[in-house]
C-alpha cells in the first residue's frame, strides 16, 4: 500500500479535519507525528488510534522553534518524514475596518506564516524521502474562502488566498527539481468542523442580526463531514492531484469564480449562507 510505514505530520490533528486525516492515514498503514495546541484534543485522537505508530505533540504552529522541533524529533524517532499536511486553522468574525490589528495579524499567523513555518522545516526530510522512494508530499489546507472573497471574513480570506499562492507557487517549483514530492492545495468548503464555533466574533456589518447564531447556522449549513473531506485529501494524495475541492458548494463556487468573476458573490450571496471551512 502507498502509506504503508510512510511518515507523515499532521497539524491541527486534534479535532476536525486534522484527526479524521490521522484515523485515515492510520488505516492505510502510515506512521504519524501529530501536533494541536489542544492538548485534550490531540490525546483524544491518539486514544482513538489505539496501538497504531504516532507521536503526539503540544504546539502553536506559531511558535516557530517549537514547530521545527516537532518536525526534527519525528525525523529522530522514526527516521524519516514522507509528507506533511498545514492543517491548522482559525478565523475571526469582522469587517475590515472593525478588526484589530492583533486578531488579522493572529490568523495570518495561524492560517499563513504557521503554513510557511511547517513546509520549509518539512521539506528538506520530504524531499530526501521522495528521492529515494519516489513518492512524498506537502499538503496544504487554503478554503473556499481562497478562492473569493466574503464579508467579515477579511483576515480569514487573506490567509487562505496567501496559502493558494505560496501552494500554487511551490508546486510549479517543485515540479522542475523534485517532481516526486507532490505539493497539493486543498479548498474546503462547509465542513462540520469546530473553526465556526471556535471563531471569534468582533464586530458585524450594518443590518446583519446581533442576535444570530453563526455556529448553529454554519452546522446547519455544512455539507461534508470530516471524515469526508480526509477521504478526499487522501485521494487527492494518492492520485498526486496539484488542486482538491472538498463538497458540491466547493465545486460549486469554484465554477462561479470562473464563471462570473465580476458578479460571483451576488450570484452565491445567499447560497453560501455564512459558512467557511
Amino acid at each position: 500500500m502507498m502509506f504503508d510505514n510512510k511518515v507523515i505530520a499532521i497539524t491541527g490533528a486534534g479535532s476536525g479535519i486534522g484527526r479524521a486525516l490521522a484515523l485515515n492515514l492510520a488505516e492505510r498503514g502510515a506512521v504519524l507525528a501529530l501536533s494541536d495546541k489542544d492538548a485534550d484534543g490531540l490525546a483524544e485522537t491518539r486514544r482513538l488510534l489505539g496501538n497504531r505508530p504516532a507521536s503526539i505533540t503540544t504546539l502553536d504552529v506559531t511558535d516557530t522553534a517549537a514547530l521545527n522541533g516537532w518536525i526534527s524529533a519525528a525525523v529522530s524517532d522514526f527516521g524519516r518524514l514522507d509528507g506533511i499536511i498545514n492543517n491548522a486553522g482559525l478565523s475571526v468574525v469582522a469587517p475590515f475596518a472593525d478588526c484589530p490589528a492583533e486578531d488579522f495579524d493572529r490568523v495570518m499567523a495561524v492560517n499563513f506564516t504557521g503554513v510557511v513555518a511547517g513546509c520549509r522545516a518539512a521539506l528538506p526530510h520530504v524531499r530526501s524521502a521522495a528521492a529515494k522512494d519516489g513518492v512524498g508530499w506537502i499538503v496544504n489546507i487554503s478554503s473556499v474562502f481562497g478562492m473569493m472573497g466574503y464579508p467579515t471574513q477579511s483576515a480569514y480570506n487573506a490567509s487562505k488566498f496567501a496559502v493558494r499562492g505560496l501552494t500554487e507557487a511551490m508546486a510549479l517549483e517543485l515540479a522542475i527539481t523534485d517532481p516526486n514530492v507532490a505539493v497539493i492545495r486543498v479548498h474546503p468548503g462547509g465542513i462540520k468542523t469546530n473553526v465556526a464555533r471556535n471563531s471569534k466574533r468582533i464586530a458585524l456589518l450594518p443590518g446583519q442580526d446581533p442576535d444570530s447564531d453563526f455556529a448553529a447556522e454554519f452546522e446547519k449549513a455544512a455539507r461534508t463531514t470530516p471524515e469526508q473531506a480526509a477521504q478526499t485529501i487522501v485521494d487527492g494524495m494518492v492520485r498526486r492531484r496539484t488542486r482538491v475541492l472538498i463538497g458540491p458548494d466547493a465545486r460549486f463556487i469554484d465554477w462561479m469564480v470562473r464563471l462570473f468573476p465580476e458578479s460571483h458573490f451576488r450570484r452565491i450571496g445567499n447560497f453560501l449562507g455564512g459558512r467557511r471551512r
